[in-house]
């Protein structure tokens, strides 16, 4: 027997609700990469924009001068002019794009246009919280990169400063890439750019997690610390959509980076992206410097109330972060509430509390919902309950999440 006609329209309509529910109004996200996006944002990712091309050439193209291959793009255009200026003031840089489609995408996007087939690399290993793109089999695989590790170690996959500069004046790399998926502090970033540069290579720093961060003033300042080019997620600590932005100070980078984009990397940059990042940038040129501050001093707080109660967090005696995100230490863990870092995750989901199964907790989303380091012992009463006792906390949760209505920092 086969479904009359428009169930499955309306079994879509019924999920698309029920996640609008559940993720928007009935749990607390503490996932380290992701956010939720201004009302604003959303209207315009739903906007006309979503199904239009632009495609600016400004060139002799099939026998005949184009300036650009569609028409009715003179609002699109303008639209991402306007984001691409947005970017530059926030991020206090020269050039910026937001084309890019995500993170991975706005690596894709630096690497392939600056660093030729066999070009030497330096990044950080999984294992110690750099990003899986960069490891042998992935992003360096796709250009013939030789990928070596920077090392890093102790609580966070911290950089080093003397073995980094002691690895990059041995390896002599053609660049270093900075980039983690497990990101507590601050690289030393003075001294790595002053050694790489040294041997001509570039500094490429992937601020996929703390882009946000980097936005309101905080974490560090990579421009004025010597990176060539910045790059990362729009949708982790940056509190916007899907997506993905890039910026320099080097016009000659940007004059190669720029121009390799469409056609190589991607062709449709969803303008209803950019419209939606564009709010959101201009958003965080309003607010950005109290939004980034509250999320670290959430996560501070948030890292002693939980040490407190019990959690092995790394880093403890460093004050936990100066990020976004805590890092629970899974060995120490398991060995003292007989728990694994996803089991625990599953739990904590069905009283309405998530993290992500390996081992990150962050406080982006809840400072924008209005959490405070105020509120951050109450949060951390819940995990204990939900998460190491296995307490039914559900709907102590749902409870105090209806109280918290609209966005903060929007």
């Amino acid at each position: 027997m086969t479904d009359p006609p428009g169930s499955e329209e309306a079994r879509l309509a019924r999920l698309v609700r029920a996640h609008d529910r559940w993720r928007g109004k009935s749990v607390f996200n503490l996932l380290a990469s992701e956010n939720a996006v201004s009302p604003l944002a959303r209207k315009y990712l739903g906007s006309d924009l979503a199904g239009r091309y632009t495609l600016p050439l400004e060139t002799d193209f099939h026998g005949e001068r184009i300036d650009n291959s569609y028409t009715g793009t003179q609002y699109t255009d303008q639209i991402e002019s306007l984001a691409n200026a947005a970017a530059a003031r926030v991020f206090r840089a020269k050039f910026a794009t937001t084309r890019p489609l995500s993170g991975h995408i706005a690596a894709l996007s630096a690497l392939a246009p600056l660093l030729p087939t066999g070009s030497r690399l330096l990044a950080i290993e999984p294992n110690e919280g750099g990003y899986d793109g960069y490891a042998p089999g992935f992003i360096p695989s796709l250009f013939g990169y030789t990928v070596r590790p920077l090392p890093a170690d102790g609580p966070g996959g911290t950089v080093v400063e003397e073995r980094a500069v002691e690895t990059i004046r041995r390896e002599r790399p053609n660049a270093v890439v900075l980039g983690q998926s497990f990101f507590l502090f601050p690289y030393p970033l003075r001294a790595i750019a002053e050694a790489a540069h040294a041997v001509e290579a570039l500094v490429l720093y992937d601020a996929s997690h703390v882009l946000g961060l980097l936005a309101g003033g905080v974490f560090q300042d990579p421009l004025r610390e010597g990176a060539d080019v910045v790059y990362g997620s729009t949708h982790k600590s940056f509190p916007g959509p899907q997506g993905g932005l890039l910026y320099t100070d080097r016009e000659d980078l940007f004059r190669q980076i720029d121009p390799a984009l469409v056609w190589r990397v991607f062709d449709n940059a969803h303008w209803n992206r950019i419209a939606g990042l564009a709010q959101t940038l201009l958003e965080l040129e309003r607010c950005g410097s109290d939004y980034a501050r509250t999320v670290v001093a959430n996560a501070q707080a948030l890292g002693g109330a939980l040490t407190e109660r019990g959690w092995p967090l790394v880093a403890a005696d460093r004050g936990f972060t100066q990020s976004h995100q805590l890092h629970l230490d899974r060995s120490a863990l398991d060995a003292t509430h007989h728990v694994k870092a996803g089991a625990l995750a599953r739990r904590l989901e069905r009283q309405r509390l998530l993290i992500d199964l390996v081992g990150r907790v962050g406080t982006a989303e809840v400072a924008r919902l209005g959490l405070t380091p105020a509120d951050m012992p109450r949060l951390a009463d819940l995990l204990t309950r939900g998460g190491l006792r296995k307490e039914k906390v559900g709907p102590e949760v749902l409870a105090w999440r209806t109280t918290f209505s609209g966005l903060k920092f929007a």
